[in-house]
């Protein structure tokens, strides 16, 4: 689809725009401060039709690719939008942002909490002054939002995971699992739900997860953690990491080991970021869905939210643009798409 097309050109833009205005805050202010990729976040005020998107961190590429789609979604649907963050994903680390955005009037705050709770009374005094609150990507706490837009269905996410690791070690041995924070609530639901699974599902019977290690969605980290797995577990057989960042570090790391082709990868990942480790066969296959969408998909519900179409209760639909009619579900839960997989096969078809 050529709108998302061209999300993804703007959000690989965005990695470097993001740093520099980041860095001219921090000097400017002293303090924290976010990059503004659409005229601001409503002035003083003001906040007519201002949609402000506060990913995890910025300069992360799968969030520069969500923001994308978010800001052509924003201006679809008549919002000037723009884009605060950390540059480091912690459990504080976006409160200051919240509070910037209630302060300018924001009309709606589109958030992927690094936390779940931690953000929560920030979130409630912007909603007290009038602020539409979606959550993407990583939920908060439902008490602190009005919707929550995930890519897919959690235990999806974490199911194809699993059978893509299986498939990879012959339905045996021992594996681990490389995590962005220990917070992240998206990334402990598909943990969680992987657990779940390999408990009760006697197809995973012989397949023992001995490790969960957190990179912090840091790429030096991950880099490190996946070295210390396999120093710490040499029967390894597989790692799942359910993080774009995570997946990639631990790829380029065992591309240049002499665990390459011994020890199996799969999780989350872009597949720009992928190509060479699946090319190289360091990578057999792992999956995701479209960022852009998720972010187009965002802008909208906060529209529908501000016009007073829905207020993110079951049983809500709302128009999102050139994707159609979003259906809201369970705890306020809308769904964007299915995972796919990516592969030798078909992983030059996808540019993102």
């Amino acid at each position: 689809m050529e709108l998302f097309s061209a999300a993804r050109n703007r959000g690989a833009r965005r990695a470097s725009l993001a740093a520099i205005a980041v860095t001219v805050a921090l000097v400017a202010t002293g303090c924290a401060a976010g990059g503004d990729d659409g005229g601001g976040g409503g002035g003083e005020g003001g906040g007519d039709l201002t949609m402000a998107f506060l990913p995890k961190q910025l300069n992360n590429p799968y969030t520069d690719v969500v923001l994308g789609g978010g800001e052509d979604g924003a201006e679809e649907a008549g919002f000037t939008s723009s884009v605060l963050g950390p540059l480091e994903a912690s459990a504080s680390a976006q409160i200051p942002f919240i509070e910037q955005a209630t302060q300018e009037g924001t009309k709606v705050i589109v958030i992927a909490a690094n936390d779940p709770d931690a953000v929560g009374p920030s979130l409630s005094a912007a909603r007290e002054a009038g602020a539409k609150i979606v959550a993407f990507d990583s939920d908060t706490n439902p008490d602190y939002r009005d919707i929550f837009i995930s890519q897919v269905v959690a235990k999806d996410v974490a199911l194809i995971q699993l059978e893509i690791i299986s498939e990879q070690i012959g339905g045996a041995g021992d594996i681990a699992i490389l995590s962005a924070t220990a917070t992240a609530s998206n990334q402990n639901e598909w943990i969680k739900f992987m657990e779940e699974e390999l408990e009760s599902n006697a197809d995973y019977a012989d397949i023992n997860l001995v490790a969960k290690v957190y990179g912090d969605d840091d790429a030096d980290k991950s880099f490190q953690e996946t070295q210390g797995l396999l120093s710490s577990y040499p029967n390894l057989k597989g790692i799942i990491s359910p993080t774009t960042v995570g997946i990639a570090a631990a790829a380029k790391y065992l591309s240049t080991s002499d665990y390459k082709g011994k020890v199996a990868l799969t999780g989350l990942g872009l597949p720009n970021e992928m190509r060479e480790f699946v090319k190289d066969g360091t990578v057999v296959e792992f999956a995701l869905w479209d960022p852009a969408q998720l972010g187009y998909v965002a802008a909208f519900a906060g529209k529908a939210l501000v016009d007073g179409d829905i207020t993110g209760e079951e049983g809500d639909s709302f128009e999102a643009g050139e994707l159609g009619t979003i259906e809201v579900g369970e705890n306020g839960v809308a769904i964007v798409g299915p995972p796919t997989r990516f592969n030798a096969d078909n992983i030059d078809d996808y540019d993102f």
